[in-house]
């Protein structure tokens, strides 16, 4: 063993061959010397293991080669686009919503250059970031006001805490929901500050539930959408326009957590209604929070609507400027809101309106296509039906339609996904009884190419 590791050329040895002269002509000297140092590391731990050296030992050739794919791995960007051959729509570990054209650009725009983000040009005095985004808003939904801040959670924290600081936050038993990545709502509302009041039972509760709650204490009424799940059977719920009548009556501001979030009817992509903003304001809400990157499809952002006087509150809380928003996302945000003006325009420009509107037909001869040039290639794919997810904590119950295609090949499905995770791009795809299938749905066209060629390296 000691004979073999003697045949390792020494460090400088190799770093003044030709081999690496030449690679540390385009790579920084510490770099190179660093990968040496933990790729002779690894062979000799592979010599310890029972491994082997190359035929020829003091190949340096060989040496640079292993060097530079390490060096390959370890400055590759950590975060990097994936091909989602999974079907579902919003997949919060793949990053949620695709940003439209106009928001990529919008996101250009800004990035390279100063902008206005906190000065008024007109008046020539600082701004407010806080004014980009909510005139939009607001002609969109028809509140009075509107504030973003950075994400769902960190709306509904700075809701709470602003009306309800050391008071009662009251809210019924059958809406404590998680967020998921075990973020729930009562411990949301208690590290906002707020004393949390559950009220009536898991399936049913009723308006004299709440009514029992209200005291000179209570600071606010949250009522949230179960975007995540469904109680079905022996249930009863008080409605939002019951609650803003009773939060009216008694002085208490009534707070709605949409929780995903939808400015266009959602049958009209064949699946179930479910309120939008406009829905909530009108039937009384004060407060209404969304996500800016679920199925609105754009940014990451918190969305608050509702009451001037309760939005000039939250900006002026000093937890506001903690969950503030940056120029990026409000570019995006505001070119993704923009799009809507035009409902139509929004189906066909906003990515995960575009995926959800899909007909059947169109992915069902797309995916014959690939499978067919799998098969050309030698690998064995099928076609059958399938169902693909919205995802982003919405539409639990809900699919839509799809068609799949499936591999038949003997390699065992798990290994099969991850060679296909480990391609370039990364591919993930998903097990259906004991078959790797690829959903076209959240594969854009002009990602066929590399994944049909991932799925031939991966199977061959």
């Amino acid at each position: 063993m000691a004979d073999v590791r003697r045949a390792i050329p020494a460090v400088e040895r190799l770093l003044a061959s030709e081999p690496f002269r030449a690679l540390l002509e385009r790579t920084p000297r510490p770099l190179v010397v660093r990968a040496l140092r933990e790729e002779l590391a690894a062979v000799r731990e592979a010599l310890a293991a029972g491994g082997d050296l190359p035929a020829d030992p003091t190949d340096t050739g060989w040496y640079a080669a292993r060097v530079e794919s390490r060096i390959a791995r370890s400055t590759a960007p950590s975060l990097r686009p994936v091909i989602n051959a999974t079907g579902v729509v919003l997949h919060t570990n793949l990053g949620r919503a695709l940003l439209a054209e106009t928001a990529r650009a919008a996101l250009q725009r800004v990035a390279g250059a100063y902008s206005n983000l906190e000065y008024d040009l007109d008046k020539g005095e600082r701004g407010s970031r806080y004014d980009h985004c909510a005139a939009l808003l607001c002609e969109l939904t028809g509140a009075e006001a509107a504030l973003v801040v950075n994400n769902n959670a960190a709306a509904l924290v700075l809701a709470v805490n602003t009306l309800a600081l050391g008071r009662d936050a009251v809210v019924s038993r059958g809406e404590l929901v998680e967020i998921g990545d075990s973020f729930r709502i009562p411990e949301i509302v208690e590290r906002s500050g707020a004393r949390l009041v559950e009220v009536g039972a898991t399936n049913r509760t009723h308006r004299r539930d709440y009514e029992a709650a209200l005291t000179s204490e209570t600071g606010v009424l949250l009522k949230v959408h179960r975007s995540n799940f469904r109680i079905s059977g022996f249930t009863s719920e008080v409605p939002l326009r019951e609650l803003a009548e009773l939060g009216r009556s008694r002085g208490v501001p009534v707070l709605n957590d949409l929780g995903s979030g939808l400015l266009v009817d959602g049958r009209s992509f064949g699946l179930p209604a479910e309120p939008t903003p406009t829905d909530a304001l009108r039937d009384g809400a004060d407060l209404v929070t969304m996500s800016g990157d679920k199925l609105l499809g754009g940014p990451q952002a918190g969305i608050i609507l509702g009451r001037r006087d309760l939005i000039l509150r939250l900006r002026r809380n000093p937890l506001c400027r903690a969950l503030r928003v940056d120029k990026l996302t409000l570019a995006a945000l505001e070119a993704t809101l923009a799009l809507y003006r035009d409902p139509e325009q929004a189906r066909r420009e906003v990515p995960t309106l575009r995926m959800l509107a899909l007909e059947p037909e169109a992915l069902a001869a797309r995916a014959h296509g690939v499978a067919e040039r799998l098969r050309q290639a030698g690998i064995s794919a099928a076609t059958l039906p399938g169902e693909s997810a919205v995802g982003g904590g919405a539409y639990p119950e809900a699919t839509l339609p799809t068609t799949l295609v499936a591999l038949e090949v003997e390699t065992p499905a798990d290994e099969v996904v991850r060679r296909l995770r480990g391609a370039t791009p990364p591919v993930v795809a998903r097990i259906q009884d004991g078959r790797v299938v690829l959903d076209l749905r959240t594969v854009a066209p002009e990602e066929e190419a590399p994944l049909v060629r991932a799925v031939c390296d991966a199977c061959g």
